[in-house]
């Protein structure tokens, strides 16, 4: 039986030429599709670590189409941003696109390392600090609300709200303490995946917004 990994990095090569030339060229890179039984998370998280870079490298102007689907996001006054990390998808003309939509804009904070997250309110230029995990957070004074959606970056995502982060549990440990709010991932297409088997601890997203649309997640 081929590894999880190996499962994992099978692309778009397998798919019906018209569905192939319609996701490279959404994508402009393969699009994953298969996924076998977990043999080792750290290999599946460090394979579509590096699945993600390519399809950075590739795309480079994902993040402004994906803003320009601001629109079709589910309702919400209060919106939990992020401030990208590596090669994940670049949250900033999204945030532009939601101030301009009139939606209010706050940023997690760790606090705690074991604890879930607070959110502070934050408009795109206002100054950050680092948090307690080293990502930039707004500052101390800034005034604490609790988001009514909240947006999450990933490594994957399958089409029923599965979602493969860092494995730090910051976003399913946030998840728990606001159950009200709703959860989209913020993603490359390319990121997709036929099926991530979850955890217990692990909670499933209500839908997905990338360069080519907003998804919401099949119900299962």
């Amino acid at each position: 039986m081929r590894s999880m990994v190996e499962g994992a990095l099978t692309a778009s090569s397998s798919l019906p030429d018209s569905e192939r030339r319609r996701v490279e060229g959404a994508t402009h890179a393969p699009t994953v599709r298969y996924l076998c039984p977990m043999t080792d998370k750290r290999e599946l998280r460090a394979a579509m670590r590096a699945h993600r870079k390519q399809l950075a490298a590739r795309s480079p102007e994902a993040a402004a189409r994906a803003a320009a689907h601001v629109g079709a996001l589910p309702p919400g006054r209060i919106v939990a941003v992020y401030r990208a990390i590596g090669s994940e998808l670049d949250a900033d003309a999204l945030s532009l696109a939601l101030e301009r939509d009139g939606r209010n804009l706050c940023l997690p904070v760790v606090l705690e390392l074991d604890a879930p997250m607070i959110f502070r309110r934050w408009r795109f230029g206002d100054p950050l600090e680092l948090d307690l995990a080293g990502v930039p957070a707004p500052l101390s004074l800034a005034e604490a609300v609790t988001p009514d959606l909240i947006l999450t970056p990933l490594l994957a995502f399958d089409d029923a709200g599965g979602r493969l982060g860092q494995g730090g549990g910051y976003y399913d440990r946030t998840f728990a303490a606001v159950p009200d709010a709703l959860r989209i991932g913020l993603a490359y297409a390319g990121q997709q995946v036929g099926h991530l088997p979850l955890e217990r601890h692990d909670i499933r997203l209500h839908g997905v917004l990338t360069e080519t649309g907003y998804t919401a997640a099949r119900k299962v």
